[in-house]
């Protein structure tokens, strides 16, 4: 006859822990990210000693970043045979690198909670350990992120009433008509044809607005349409500001120069996070590659404070580049979603647009 499940840990040892420890994590929902790259991230529940209940976000990259930092630290070489200071760490489930983002992640949910509720159920000197509550930890970001939705925390019993909104009078809604096709090159832009009335709901920034048509919302340029009637002075007076606040979602947007001696194409690309967030050079390539349809070896550039184009080799380029985008946006007050700095895309082996002018 097999002999009961050994407890994890005595309840001596769980009265000794802080009431900020976390003692349960349950994923709630899973939400898309779309940025340089589309990616999906997890909704966390986290309950601590104390009681106090709380959301973070994280990707499947964290988990994978704690788990291997745990294996460095507590991980016995003989797994047979744990030593002292060392323990038998649930598995995490791993990569995958070909499928459905979406489904990927939905597949992940059991087995990461089940990975959770394992690591949550170490030894209390483990949970004690910076990683493990680092990663728990609600940050300043995930305590100002408000979920779009929570499904696995959700009764299963629970009934939503359907309200029907009233009618709004269309002939008072800030409204704009097309002058010229729109095919928008992204998820967040709205595609739209010559003569349909767009619905406008906010400005983004000097160059482009968000509006709805046909059952579809997302933004697009100004240049594009007639405005028939403007969006209220509180909807208008700042990219970020006025309705445009976090609650309806914020844009930044980076203008972008193809440069071949046929030529500059300028092309804006939009994002839906604040482009302070930094990209790695790989993924600012790969979006590159994409906005411009370009097959060959691409090189990145920007123009740096002296006016000099200076090429992107690496990810501590791209953090020169940033850093000197913030520096410029402080010296002209520019808006926080409005052009922090711009992109320079060159053939890789083309050196002569270097003394090109824009």
């Amino acid at each position: 006859m097999s002999s009961p499940p050994r407890q994890l840990r005595d309840e001596s040892d769980f009265d000794q822990l802080p009431h900020n420890i976390p003692i349960s994590a349950t994923i709630a929902d899973i939400e898309e990210k779309k940025g340089f790259i589309d990616y999906y991230r997890f909704v966390i529940e986290v309950r601590t000693k104390g009681g106090r209940k709380y959301l973070i976000y994280r990707r499947y990259s964290q988990f994978f970043n704690l788990h291997s930092d745990l294996q460095l630290k507590y991980s016995p070489e003989d797994q047979d045979t744990p030593g002292p200071n060392t323990c038998r760490l649930p598995t995490l489930p791993g990569k995958v690198f070909i499928g459905n983002k979406k489904e990927i992640a939905e597949n992940r949910i059991p087995e990461l909670n089940t990975y959770m509720k394992r690591l949550l159920g170490l030894p209390t000197w483990v949970l004690l350990d910076d990683v493990i509550r680092m990663f728990f930890y609600q940050t300043e970001s995930d305590s100002q992120y408000q979920p779009r939705a929570l499904r696995r925390l959700r009764p299963p019993t629970r009934r939503v009433k359907t309200v029907k909104p009233n009618k709004t009078d269309v002939f008072s809604s800030p409204r704009a008509e097309v002058v010229f096709d729109f095919s928008g090159s992204g998820r967040l832009e709205l595609s739209m044809k010559a003569g349909e009335v767009i619905f406008l709901l906010r400005r983004v920034n000097t160059d482009w607005l968000e509006g709805t048509v046909r059952d579809r919302t997302g933004i697009f340029p100004e240049s594009f349409v007639k405005i028939i009637k403007p969006l209220p002075e509180s909807d208008s007076d700042g990219e970020g500001g006025g309705a445009s606040g976090k609650g309806a979602g914020s844009y930044s947007c980076l203008r972008c120069y193809l440069l071949t001696p046929q030529g500059v194409d300028t092309r804006d690309v939009c994002v839906e996070e604040d482009i302070s967030i930094q990209p790695s050079y790989k993924e600012l390539l790969a979006r590159m590659r994409d906005v411009f349809k370009v097959d060959g070896d691409i090189a990145l550039n920007y123009r740096d404070p002296e006016g000099d184009l200076v090429r992107l080799l690496d990810d501590g380029d791209v953090t020169l580049m940033v850093a000197d985008g913030r520096g410029q946006r402080a010296k002209v007050k520019r808006p926080v979603n409005q052009f922090q700095w711009e992109l320079h895309v060159t053939m890789a082996s083309d050196l002569s647009v270097y003394n090109t002018e824009i």
